[in-house]
């Protein structure tokens, strides 16, 4: 299985406003960090976790309060295009130019501008074949964003249907809870789903299309692990 977060054939793109971003015990220490980026040793800082915790929204809050720069690991080639501010790099520990980040590593760090990286695992721990870069990376400030807890979720769960204008009763959302993988993500493609089919189907969010949609998803799961 690839280590890649698993995308639904729905494609919803996801949405970081950093109003939209939960504060909750599983994310703190990481937005405590976050909050001082002017004291970060230097200059950088490392979100690390497992898929759906949060950190693209977690770097996206930042860069949008900071005015920085949002990046992707995996499109640095060569010698990128040097933003005049501060940058975020989300999957970072996909980036396959390590040339290319090293480089934007240094002259970001030289210019005395913060540097926000995302991965899955702690940087010190990134398949990284330059020795520069290995070392620059062990010395990154790495916080961890835990497993999203049960107040987090529901209280995303029902921001996503408010937001959709849905309303969907509590038991049925409690049901969902219950059935579907406990990440952010999926949460969003699940009220995406329900939105979509509600509205091809004519009726309201009831216990019987929620178990359609969280019965799909299991299957696309299922089906992703044995691939």
């Amino acid at each position: 299985m690839s280590g890649r977060q698993l995308g639904l054939p729905l494609g919803t793109p996801a949405h970081f406003a950093a109003a939209d971003f939960l504060p909750a015990d599983c994310n703190a220490a990481a937005l405590a960090w976050l909050d001082c980026g002017e004291v970060w040793p230097e200059g950088r800082l490392a979100l690390w976790g497992d898929a759906g915790v949060g950190k693209s929204h977690a770097l996206h809050r930042w860069a949008e309060r900071a005015g920085a720069a949002v990046l992707s690991g995996p499109a640095l080639r060569g010698i990128p295009a040097l933003p005049d501010r501060a940058a975020a790099i989300d999957d970072a520990d996909f980036a396959t130019d390590p040339a290319a980040l090293l480089h934007l590593m240094n002259t970001l760090r030289e210019a005395r501008r913060p540097l926000l990286l995302a991965g899955r695992a702690a940087p010190a721990h990134w398949p990284m074949s330059l020795p520069d870069l290995g070392s620059r990376l062990r010395a990154t400030t790495a916080v961890r964003l835990e497993t999203a807890d049960d107040g987090l979720l529901r209280a995303l769960l029902a921001r996503l249907f408010h937001q959709r204008q849905l309303a969907v009763p509590e038991p049925v959302q409690a049901y969902l809870l219950a059935r579907l993988p406990r990440d952010c993500g999926t949460l969003r493609e699940a009220a995406a789903r329900l939105d979509h089919a509600s509205l091809a189907a004519g009726r309201a969010i009831d216990r019987t299309l929620a178990a359609m949609i969280a019965g799909e998803i299991e299957i696309e799961r299922e089906a992703a692990v044995a691939g």
